[in-house]
């Protein structure tokens, strides 16, 4: 090993020390953790867990909570992920084309919840939707209508988590498009013009596939953040009502510190991480021939 690799490696042992703690320790950990029956009374002894395989792993795919968990963050993601692109994609056109003044002022407002506190702004969301005090509640008053509970009904708890999160991550999205059409060349799109196409057919067969790359890249961000979805129901719902709400990030939470069954927890967690590579994987490979 030269001097050169030699300095490399020195300069790169506290950020080793600090990855191997905090990271890949506490990883390894719970993925040792999840083939035991580890729980509050082993914390102190840890070594005391009793080893009991892949019997966290079966007993998942037995509990109907985590099933519904499962199908929960399912719904969220395959309604939101669209939802979100859909809208950001709209938004990034539309200032990149269609706003000509402020358009500063109106990527910062779009922008804005992405930087916010997620608590504070479930929190206030809370309040908008609260069927008695709430400011939706207060406007359907003044016109003699009666506003549903959006967070107590069973049917509309998830679309209104859906709505928050879709609201909260269109910055996020728009800011990468805005970037992706920003980078198309100006050539392209005047020989678009040139060759007789409209507004729709330019955005459709320039703009859309020339984006492709920058969709790939928000689509899968998004999925990932979807998939993890936690604070939205924990602090609006707490997975009501009857669990319609529960997520999966939520139910490992409960199960790994509410009711302590930290070995179930990690279970849940490897489940999860499963999931998401395989959701990654497949929409790399669906995507990888028109982005090369």
């Amino acid at each position: 090993m030269g001097v050169q690799h030699l300095a490399g490696w020195l300069f790169s042992t506290p950020f080793l020390a600090v990855f191997g703690t905090f990271m890949a320790l506490p990883i390894l950990a719970t993925l040792v953790m999840s083939f035991t029956d580890f729980g509050l009374g082993n914390v102190t002894d840890p070594f005391s867990a009793k080893f009991i395989g892949f019997g966290n792993y079966t007993r998942l795919f037995h509990d109907a909570t985590f099933v519904d968990a499962l199908l929960n963050t399912a719904y969220f993601v395959v309604v939101g992920v669209p939802l979100t692109i859909a809208l950001g994609m709209a938004a990034a056109v539309l200032l990149n084309s269609g706003v000509d003044r402020a358009r500063t002022l109106f990527r910062v407002g779009f922008y804005a919840p992405v930087v916010t506190s997620i608590v504070a702004v479930a929190v206030v969301w809370r309040f908008v939707l609260d069927p008695s005090d709430g400011l939706i509640a207060g406007v359907a008053s003044e016109v003699g209508l009666t506003a549903p509970d959006f967070l107590g009904s069973e049917t509309l708890a998830m679309p209104s988590l859906i709505a928050l999160a879709v609201w909260r991550n269109l910055g996020t999205v728009m800011v990468l498009f805005l970037a992706g059409l920003q980078a198309i060349p100006g050539e392209v799109r005047e020989a678009a013009r040139l060759d007789g196409a409209g507004a729709w057919g330019e955005f459709r067969r320039i703009t859309v596939p020339l984006l492709r790359p920058t969709t790939l890249y928000a689509t899968v961000i998004t999925t990932i953040g979807y998939l993890n979805v936690f604070e939205e129901p924990f602090v609006m719902t707490q997975g009501g009502p009857s669990n319609s709400t529960m997520t999966v990030s939520l139910d490992m939470y409960r199960e790994g510190f509410n009711f302590f069954h930290m070995g179930y927890a990690s279970a849940m967690a490897y489940v999860l991480l499963v999931v998401i590579m395989a959701i990654t994987m497949l929409q790399l490979r669906l995507l990888k021939d028109n982005t090369t």
